[in-house]
């Protein structure tokens, strides 16, 4: 079956993404059942059991971010707490954010998505076959993909790194004009 998708693969999609079928192949259950886990939890509180793991890395992206960026981390929660119509299922108190920490500290969470990329190619590596851990792996990792989107109060410090938007485009016009070749992955930009 996998040889049959590969070989059309060709056909229909672009090499790059026919490179990692496998990877997207395994991963389509899990993001599915984030899906499910995000629907259930918004009608019964059982369900924040499922997404405990997904908040647990969420807060530890935002604590170890602010490490290493000397937002000075000062509290850790993932107790889950009713704050108005809904609920907070973890937090993270930092006490120096500044314009030039702001954005990675609260984009933290962008980063737990390599975990379940990191899953997906290390059981597809040599060749797929399903096996019965691969049921646990989805319920560990579906709720990695719910906990990487950061949450509106994250954006909102995100935000304060505005002074990043001109540094990164100029160099991405810089390098279009010098280096083009280094944006070569990128197909969709004008080149």
């Amino acid at each position: 079956m996998m040889s049959i998708l590969h070989s059309h693969c060709h056909a229909l999609a672009s090499p790059l993404l026919c490179r990692y079928l496998d990877i997207g192949l395994y991963l389509a259950p899990s993001l599915l059942l984030a899906l499910l886990i995000r629907f259930l939890s918004g009608r019964h509180p059982f369900f924040f059991v499922f997404a405990l793991a997904g908040t647990l890395c969420h807060e530890l992206a935002h604590f170890g971010m602010g490490l290493l960026t000397a937002a000075q981390p000062r509290s850790f929660s993932i107790v889950p707490r009713r704050v108005g119509q809904g609920w907070e299922l973890g937090s993270v108190t930092l006490r120096s954010v500044r314009w030039y920490n702001a954005a990675p500290v609260a984009l933290a969470p962008f980063l737990i998505l390599a975990l379940p990329f990191a899953v997906a190619a290390w059981r597809t590596h040599p060749g797929w076959t399903f096996q019965w851990v691969d049921v646990l792996l989805a319920f560990l990792v579906a709720p990695q993909f719910l906990a990487c989107w950061p949450s509106l109060i994250d954006w909102k410090i995100a935000v304060r790194s505005w002074p990043y938007i001109p540094v990164f485009a100029g160099l991405f016009l810089l390098l279009r004009q010098f280096r083009p070749e280094w944006l070569e992955l990128a197909h969709w930009l004008p080149v």
